[in-house]
């Protein structure tokens, strides 16, 4: 369990609250350098009042961060606090969401302040609003003033907002928005005694085919706290929180221009253990770039070529070298969506044409047909798992999504050791050039030849499913490589 202080101007600033061994004064904390080294593993919550560049609360977060501690707010949230440009720069995105609000009705005036404690407020409906905020700029206490000109709301001003100026309303609202932000201020010594990492399991619940399914997510939670790693499930809406964790395993389907890969980056910058690592998911998600990598590197995949708009008026001769059928592909599809069958040149231009309207380039390959996809599993450069995935019946892929709901084939889950060779070294030689993560290799095998279809960032990892062979060692090997993490970047850092 990483340790956690809370750090405050006066101890008589906490009066209000409940009391906390956690708690120690700014004084105490610049001075614990002189006695010794410092526990890298530390989470600290900065609430002096001194935030100003070289203030006293500017150097509790300045020494926690050259300490190798996270801290709330970092130096560099205080940095664009302090100029107004940057802070601007970070909120651009509140304007349609502002506009939102005062469509509804939810903005009164000309004028408004809005006090945020850990990223909630007592105005009902600006809920999101402070949610947005805290995201954006994380600090524990702001203070935001908006006014409106011309018609359009704006952010005035934002500043960090001083303990001691809370209400009692809001000192409730404080005591409840740290208690939810970081859980363990209120745990006994012995709870904190049970757990040495804290992992996050990042989920949508009402994702409609999420890569793990409840079983498994309870799986990985039995699997980790057996090695004495505490996981939690998390979504979205938990992003000002990653500080609190050491690992982030992201269970929810990712995308680029998507809240995953902006959690991704945010927590690796925590310095968290991150899977899937935004560099995994920048070059998994789209289907160019891995097209690209493969053809340069040598790794077999199917014969093809990049399509651009300006092409659309040269499509036959561009297709020439390869024959119908064949496949066209939007870059970032998933789950067989945004993947067409191409019969002729004349639908070439027709399917081009549509799905130009939603990227520049696209992708088109030769069309394999097979009764399945061959899926290795790949974690940390080793097989973890590997299976069949059949077509959908009556359909030449796995998703079939054309009736209005979407169906899926068979799947058989096989000792890696009975799988053919060539088609476990394709998928080695695929994820070596993506990194160490988890990974899932879809690759088709027609006769003698093996080619690498996509390589996952995120794949699929259901209870009945991928864990029919090692069961519950499945779940204990993705929590043991975390852990080998965590205890690495621990040593590294003390």
């Amino acid at each position: 369990m990483s340790p956690l202080r809370i750090v405050v101007d006066r101890l008589s600033d906490w009066r209000p609250y409940f009391p906390s061994d956690d708690l120690i004064t700014a004084g105490e904390y610049l001075a614990q350098e002189a006695n010794g080294p410092q526990d890298s593993a530390t989470h600290v919550i900065n609430l002096c009042s001194g935030l100003d560049y070289l203030e006293t609360g500017y150097y509790v977060s300045l020494l926690a961060q050259a300490r190798g501690q996270r801290v709330l707010p970092s130096v560099e949230t205080l940095n664009q606090l302090s100029r107004k440009a940057l802070v601007d720069l970070q909120l651009e995105s509140l304007a349609p969401l502002m506009d939102e609000l005062a469509r509804r009705g939810a903005l009164a005036g000309d004028a408004f302040h809005l006090r945020l404690m850990f990223g909630e407020c007592l105005q009902p409906g600006l809920g999101k609003l402070a949610r947005r905020l805290f995201d954006r700029l994380p600090c524990p206490l702001l203070e935001a003033r908006f006014q409106r000109r011309q018609g359009l709301w704006r952010l005035a001003r934002l500043k960090p907002l001083s303990l001691t100026s809370l209400s009692g309303e809001e000192q409730d609202l404080f005591a409840q928005a740290l208690n939810r932000h970081s859980r363990r201020v209120w745990r006994t010594p012995k709870a904190r005694r049970r757990y040495r990492y804290d992992l996050a399991i990042l989920i949508d619940p009402g994702e409609a085919l999420p890569p793990s399914n409840k079983s498994a997510l309870k799986q990985f939670i039995r699997a980790g706290r057996k090695l004495g790693i505490d996981v939690s499930l998390i979504t979205k809406r938990d992003e000002s929180r990653l500080a609190e964790f050491d690992a982030l395993f992201i269970r929810e389907t990712t995308a680029l221009d998507h809240h995953t890969y902006r959690m991704a980056r945010r927590a690796e910058h925590e310095g968290l253990v991150v899977i899937d690592d935004p560099r995994s998911i920048l070059r998994c998600t789209n289907k160019v770039y891995l097209h690209a990598l493969l053809g340069a590197k040598g790794v077999p995949a199917p014969e093809g070529l990049l399509l651009h708009r300006d092409d659309l008026g040269r499509l036959p001769e561009k297709a020439a070298g390869l024959q119908f059928p064949m496949v066209l592909k939007i870059p970032d599809g998933a789950f067989s969506r945004g993947v067409v069958k191409i019969q002729s040149g004349d639908q070439l231009r027709q399917e081009a044409e549509r799905l130009f309207d939603s990227s520049a380039l696209l992708l088109l390959q030769e069309w394999l047909p097979t009764e399945f996809d061959w899926r290795i599993g790949v974690l940390d450069g080793k097989v973890l798992y590997a299976s069949r995935y059949y077509m959908a019946r009556g359909h030449w892929q796995i998703y079939d999504h054309s009736r209005g709901r979407t169906r899926s084939g068979g799947f058989t889950t096989h000792d890696p050791r009975e799988v053919p060779k060539t088609v476990v070294k394709a998928a080695l030689k695929a994820t070596r050039l993506i990194g160490d993560g988890l990974y899932g290799v879809d690759i088709k095998q027609i006769g003698e030849r093996v080619v690498v279809i996509e390589i996952n960032d995120n794949p699929n990892l259901d209870a009945g499913v991928e864990d029919t062979v090692l069961g519950p060692a499945l779940y204990a090997r993705v929590m043991e490589v975390f852990l080998e993490r965590m205890e690495a970047r621990r040593r590294q850092a003390g």
